[in-house]
Formats: structure tokens, sequence, C-alpha cells
């Protein structure tokens, strides 16, 4: 029976040692592969530097100007090219959308109401007399 629990003992024993390498390698695995990705992550601000700078030097005003004298035949404003605001004809009144479908459906009919009835049943005729 001892001999029994000496195997038992030791074979625990093995299967412990075995159990920490194996979360041991598992660590320097994850903590290789977290280094991978911080080495990534650094190459990718590195390169997002370098566009940024190529952005800046190519939206320099002074570039553009000069390109687009190179590359665009454009002429210099005209003084008969400007117009006046009154030059201008008014934009046509579109109306109320709204309102005209509405009256299309013959939704905006008057509509008698209790008070509009009781207005149109008391006539001259009717009044109370003074005393």
């Amino acid at each position: 029976m001892s001999k029994l629990l000496h195997i038992v003992a030791i074979s625990a024993l093995i299967s412990s040692a075995g159990y920490a390498y194996s979360i041991k390698y598992d660590t320097l695995y994850y903590s290789e592969q977290v280094a991978k990705l911080k080495s990534k992550a650094q190459r990718e601000r590195e390169a997002i530097a370098v566009l940024q700078a190529e952005w800046q030097y190519l939206d320099r005003p002074d570039r553009l100007q000069a390109a687009a004298d190179q590359h665009l035949d454009l002429q210099a404003l005209k003084i008969q090219q400007l117009a006046r605001l009154s030059d201008l004809p008014n934009r046509p009144d579109r109306g109320d959308e709204i309102g005209l479908k509405l009256q299309a459906l013959g939704l905006l009919e008057p509509t008698a109401t209790p008070k509009d009835r009781s207005n149109e049943a008391r006539t001259p005729s009717t009044q109370t007399p003074r005393r």
C-alpha cells in the first residue's frame, strides 16, 4: 500500500512539474508575441509619421501655387466677370408644397365647428327683447 502511495505522489510531482513547464513556455510564447506586436506598432507609428511629413510637404501653399501655375492654364479675373447682387435674377417662389398637397386633397376647406353653428343660428329676429 505504501508503494502505491509513493507512486501516486511521484506521478503527482512529475505531472505538476510538467504543468509548470507548460505554463512557463506559454508565458514565453505570449511575451514574444507581445514584443512582436509592440515592434509592429512602433513601425506603423514611424510610417504614419513619414506620411504626415510627406503630406505637410505636399500641402504647402507655395508648392500648390507653383503646380497650379505650371499645369493649369488659369487667367486673371476680369472686371466684367464680377456681378452685383442686384444683377442676379431672383429665385422663383416655390410656394408651400405641403399646403398645396393638403389643398389638393381638400383638407384645407373650412369646417363648421359647434361655435360656428351657434353663431349661424342666431339671427336678429331671435334676439331677446330689451326691457
